[in-house]
């Protein structure tokens, strides 16, 4: 199965302080290593919602067929100093299934499937 999880988070005013210089070098040095570290497993796209959102800043798309890879990248991320250190927080987390019913439809007709 794949699947895709919308994490939401937030930026907070201590990010915000940082110059774009200091912001590109957190970035560059706790979280695109983290990123990379599980690439194979989790494909992530980025996106910034603070011009749309009053409630989140920024959201990533991930997609992935191994959750305890997303499991782990999520707690490599929470052990940078960008997440433990308060320059982001994360809010909520939506998690589906790609095309799901599919195969759920797919297990009933092998007989798999549960009522």
């Amino acid at each position: 199965m794949t699947y895709g999880i919308v994490l939401t988070y937030t930026v907070t005013p201590r990010w915000l302080a940082l110059s774009r210089e200091q912001r590109n070098a957190m970035r560059a040095q706790h979280l695109e290593p983290v990123f990379a570290a599980y690439a194979d497993r989790v494909k992530a796209r980025f996106f910034d919602a603070e011009a749309f959102n009053g409630r989140i800043s920024d959201f990533a798309v991930l997609e992935t067929g191994d959750l305890g890879a997303y499991y782990f990248l999520i707690e490599a991320l929470r052990d940078t100093p960008v997440i433990a250190e308060g320059y982001l927080a994360f809010n909520d987390v939506f998690l589906g299934v790609e095309d799901g019913f599919h195969a759920y439809e797919q297990a009933l007709t092998a007989g798999d499937g549960h009522r």
